[in-house]
């Protein structure tokens, strides 16, 4: 990485978000080097072989619906890195009981047609409130995935979005009259990891509904290490460094660099920055809220899981918790710091369009469900609660069970130190953090330290795989230190 005294820019972490603002920094003539304490870059997009040799399982995300979307990502070549997206044939299927579902598709107009087929009408009411979003998305994207307190290039774009998003799920709803739809948005909006009745959940719903529409919900082919990696060879290109294995305890630690952008949550600024942040700030930062835990299942198995409906045999992506009420009622209980008796889940399985993933004739299933913040009772518990979910819809699913891997949110924060008790988003979406990340401010990626950035989910726009928080702080440090 030449002489240490050269250094523009030291990222501490190689998540998504981390990588992509080392690329950002680099493309834009900065030398860049990237800290990392696990053995492999990734972060949340890691795969590893979790039950059985040969089965290749996405550690944290999987389905990468945001990625398809993402303005950052889609300016860099990683298709020539290796990367490729692969779609299913359904996008999603909310499946309910009786062997219907609610299934969501790339088309749109497919999408009415069988919402329609489902309870007449409710199609054409699914397009009147999603076709204006899709229809414009592209006067949208840059701004829905990023900080909120700025002036919109479209305001007109911004304002059907923001009228759709403001509501509750439970509200948004009402405009249906059958189940389906209001299951699949509703199964949408849960994404939000809060109750279905909280203001601006429909954002969720509306965002991770139109994007299955505008680009799909696709895997990675060979797996979500697969972006990480491509990632890391497009910044290898541009001449920015990646170093694995090494912890940072203290930014002192740090080769000298001009600006330090931090892939990490606000517990580990505290830890990592020491006296370099003010007083008022580090208040601030103590302040910030995580959001409940992910509990997932991962699983070998002998044969594609048995859905009941044959449209959630071609979705690379389920629902799992029934109507809308059940959703809800799931949702309710964990932000209440109880495990539901009937989780809400998600599933994916990617093997239906990627065999490379397992042996021959063998799947993969991904599998996990909400829990409150630091669940530690009894797994079993939830184990049988998940496998329930699957069963309702699926009978005779743990007949072609080979292997299973659990990770409780314990797991997930021994795994990733930026999972807080489980809470793989980054930070709770509750109250103004939805809006506002970390703290309540105009520069969310600026800390009080002229020299030193948050680029991490804990920034706008927030969870997922779209590299967007780690642009946007780049961005930032380009305008100001790094000009």
């Amino acid at each position: 990485m030449g002489s240490q005294s050269e250094l523009d820019a030291v990222v501490v972490g190689a998540g998504p978000n981390g990588l992509a603002a080392a690329i950002t920094l680099a493309a834009a003539g900065r030398s860049v080097h990237v800290v990392e304490a696990a053995p492999t870059v990734g972060g949340g997009t890691r795969s590893a072989e979790l039950t059985l040799p040969g089965f290749v399982h996405d550690v944290c995300s999987a389905v990468h619906p945001l990625a398809a979307i993402s303005p950052f990502l889609a300016s860099r070549p990683l298709a020539r890195h290796g990367l490729e997206l692969v779609h299913p044939e359904i996008a999603l299927a909310h499946p309910l009981d009786g062997g219907r579902a609610g299934l969501l598709y790339r088309s749109l107009d497919a999408t009415v047609t069988g919402l329609d087929a489902e309870d007449p009408g409710d199609g054409q009411r699914w397009r009147r409130l999603l076709a204006p979003i899709v229809d414009g998305w592209d006067d949208l994207a840059a701004h829905v995935l990023g900080p909120v307190l700025r002036l919109p290039r479209h305001p007109i774009a911004m304002a059907r979005f923001g009228i759709r998003a403001l509501p509750p799920v439970t509200r948004s709803v009402r405009r249906f009259r059958g189940d389906a739809a209001p299951a699949v948005f509703s199964g949408c909006g849960a994404h939000a990891f809060l109750p279905l009745e909280r203001l601006l959940t429909s954002s969720f719903a509306v965002m991770l509904a139109a994007s299955g529409h505008v680009a799909g919900w696709p895997f990675v082919r060979g797996g979500t290490q697969a972006l990480a990696d491509a990632l890391a060879a497009d910044l290898r290109e541009l001449g920015g460094t990646i170093e694995v294995g090494r912890r940072v305890g203290d930014l002192a630690e740090l080769p000298p660099s001009r600006a330090v952008l931090l892939d990490v949550t606000p517990r580990q600024v505290l830890g990592l920055a020491g006296d370099r942040l003010p007083d008022r700030y580090r208040r601030r930062l103590r302040r910030f809220r995580y959001g409940p835990g992910a509990f997932k299942i991962d699983y070998a198995l002998s044969e594609p899981v048995p859905w009941t409906n044959p449209g959630a045999r071609l979705a690379g992506t389920l629902h799992l918790g029934g109507t809308i009420a059940e959703v809800a009622t799931a949702e309710r209980e964990v932000a209440a710091g109880r495990c539901p008796e009937h989780p809400f889940v998600l599933v994916a399985q990617p093997t239906i369009v990627d065999p490379s993933r397992a042996p021959a004739g063998r799947h993969v299933l991904w599998t996990y469900c909400h829990v409150p913040q630091g669940f530690s009772s009894d797994p079993a518990t939830v184990v049988d609660a998940i496998e329930a979910q699957i069963e309702r819809f699926a009978p005779g699913f743990r007949d072609v069970v080979l292997a299973r891997h659990i990770a409780d949110p314990a797991w997930f924060e021994a795994h990733n130190e930026n999972y807080v008790g489980g809470d793989i988003a980054g930070g709770s979406h509750a109250g103004l953090q939805l809006l506002f990340r970390p703290t309540v401010g105009l520069r969310p990626y600026r800390t009080p330290d002229p020299t030193l950035f948050l680029c991490s989910a804990s920034t706008p726009p927030g969870g997922g795989v779209h590299g967007m928080c780690g642009h946007h702080a780049a961005t930032a440090a380009l305008a100001t230190i790094l000009r």
